[in-house]
C-alpha cells in the first residue's frame, strides 16, 4: 500500500492502522468517542484489549485534563465495539487531519457505525444543564474540513454528501431507547467552534441566530469524515451548562465537569441500550 506518491495523510493514517494491526486482533461493528464526564465509560466495557495511543506509531496525543488517551476493545453486552478514551482536539494546536485521524482508524478496524458522545453548552433556552440532546444536524462552518487537500480515494469521494449525516434509523433508535429507559431526550443541531475558550455572549447569540442548539469543540469534523468514509454516525451532547449570558454566571470548566459527572450514569444507561439497539437492528 506504501510507496512513492502516496498521499502523506493517508501513509500516516495507514502507518497507524498497521501498527495497530500487530497489536491488536479484534473487528468492531460499533466504534464510540467518549466525550468529556464519561471517560470512565471504559470501565463498564468487557475489556478484550486496550491499546495506549503513545503505543500506535505517528498517532497524535490529547492534552486535556480529564481525557485519558487509548482505545479500548471489547463488549457492550455482548456487541463488539471499540471505544476511543479520550479524543484528539483541533485546539490542541494538531491538523484537522489529525483529529479525525482516530475516527478513520476506527473504521479501518471495521466499525461500520460511529456513535459521538460530547460536553456541549445548550444554546437553546428550552435546554437546562444536565440534558441530554441528540444531534440530528451539525454546523462545520467555524472550523476547517477535515476533507480540505487532496482527496484521499480510498476513503470516499471528493464532495460528499452531507444530507443525511446523522442517520435516520439511528436517530428513531435513540429517541426510542430513551423512551424505553424514561430518560428525557432534547434533539437540535450541534456548532462546532475551535475553542478552547469558551463563547462570548455575542458569539452564543450568533450561534442562535443560525439556528444552533448546542455548541462545543469537537464531534461534527469526525462526523463528516466518518460520512465521508460511509459509515453511519449519531451522537448524544450532554448539556452541561447554557451559553454565556443566558445566565448570569460566569462558566468553569470545573462546573461542565461536575454537570457531567452528575448525570453520567443516565448517560452510560442510554449509551449502553442505544448501542445494543442500533446493533440488533443493524443486524437484522
Amino acid at each position: 500500500m506504501g510507496g512513492a506518491g502516496m498521499n502523506p495523510v493517508y501513509e500516516k493514517l495507514f502507518k497507524c492502522y498497521e501498527s495497530i494491526q500487530k497489536k491488536i486482533d479484534f473487528k468492531p461493528e460499533i466504534a464510540l468517542v467518549l466525550g468529556s464526564g464519561l471517560g470512565d465509560y471504559g470501565e463498564t466495557i468487557d475489556i478484550v484489549a486496550t491499546l495506549d495511543y503513545h503505543d500506535i506509531e505517528g498517532f497524535p496525543i490529547s492534552t486535556v485534563e480529564g481525557h485519558k488517551g487509548r482505545f479500548i476493545f471489547g463488549y457492550i453486552q455482548g456487541v463488539p465495539v471499540v471505544c476511543m478514551q479520550g479524543r484528539v482536539h483541533y485546539y490542541e494546536g494538531y491538523a484537522m487531519s489529525d483529529v479525525v485521524l482516530p475516527t478513520r482508524l476506527m473504521k479501518m478496524m471495521g466499525a461500520k457505525v460511529l456513535f459521538l458522545t460530547n460536553a456541549a453548552g445548550g444554546l437553546n433556552f428550552d435546554f437546562h444543564a444536565g440534558d441530554f440532546m441528540m444531534i440530528t444536524d451539525h454546523i462545520m462552518t467555524f472550523v476547517p474540513s477535515p476533507l480540505i487537500g487532496e482527496n484521499i480515494n480510498e476513503l470516499g469521494a471528493r464532495f460528499p454528501d452531507m444530507s443525511d449525516v446523522y442517520k435516520k434509523d439511528l436517530q428513531d433508535i435513540i429517541r426510542g431507547t430513551a423512551k424505553e429507559l424514561g430518560i428525557k431526550l432534547q434533539e437540535g443541531v450541534y456548532i462546532q467552534l475551535t475553542g478552547p475558550n469558551y463563547e462570548t455572549p455575542a458569539e452564543v447569540r450568533m450561534c442562535r441566530a443560525l439556528g444552533a442548539d448546542a455548541a462545543g469543540m469537537s464531534t461534527a469534523a469526525e462526523a463528516a469524515a466518518a460520512n465521508h468514509m460511509g459509515m453511519k454516525v449519531c451522537g448524544i451532547s450532554c448539556i452541561t451548562n447554557l451559553g454565556c449570558g443566558m445566565l448570569d454566571q460566569p462558566l468553569s470548566h470545573a462546573e461542565v465537569q461536575e454537570t457531567a459527572d452528575r448525570v453520567a450514569v443516565d448517560f452510560k444507561r442510554l449509551i449502553t441500550q442505544a448501542i445494543v439497539n442500533i446493533y440488533h437492528a443493524t443486524k437484522q
